[in-house]
């Protein structure tokens, strides 16, 4: 009896191999076709650099219109501040309006936002 199981052990075993043998070398030919083709220069790298290019010049234009607004609301504290002797009250209050207003841009440049409430009103306006 341990020999008929043994046998069948033994037939599995020979059955698993070959079909791990099978799949490996699925998988070898594939990684070569894929090494290939990595080769040879794609028809689409140049539409890649592209959308690279794109996506890093938007980033550069919203971080900076994030940071023009910070700083021109910093600007213009500190300039009142000077101006009326109220020091530190103008710098807080217009470095969080610059926060306030250079985050408004940003979303308007991702187009998250659309107009203000202002530009609704006057279109609603002149549309009656």
């Amino acid at each position: 009896m341990n020999d008929a199981r043994e046998n069948g052990d033994r037939g599995t075993r020979q059955t698993e191999e070959a079909a791990l043998s099978a799949r490996l070398q699925r998988l070898k030919e594939g990684l070569g076709q894929i090494r290939h083709q990595a080769g040879r220069p794609s028809e689409g790298s140049g539409t890649d650099r592209e959308a690279t290019a794109s996506g890093y010049a938007r980033g550069f234009r919203l971080s900076s219109e994030l940071v023009a607004g910070v700083v021109v609301g910093a600007g213009i504290g500190w300039l009142i501040d000077r101006w009326l002797g109220i020091s530190p009250w103008g710098l807080m209050i217009f470095l969080l309006l610059g926060f306030a207003a250079g985050v408004l841009n940003v979303m308007r440049s991702a187009g998250l936002v659309t107009g203000t409430a202002f530009d609704d009103r006057a279109r609603h306006r002149r549309d009656k």
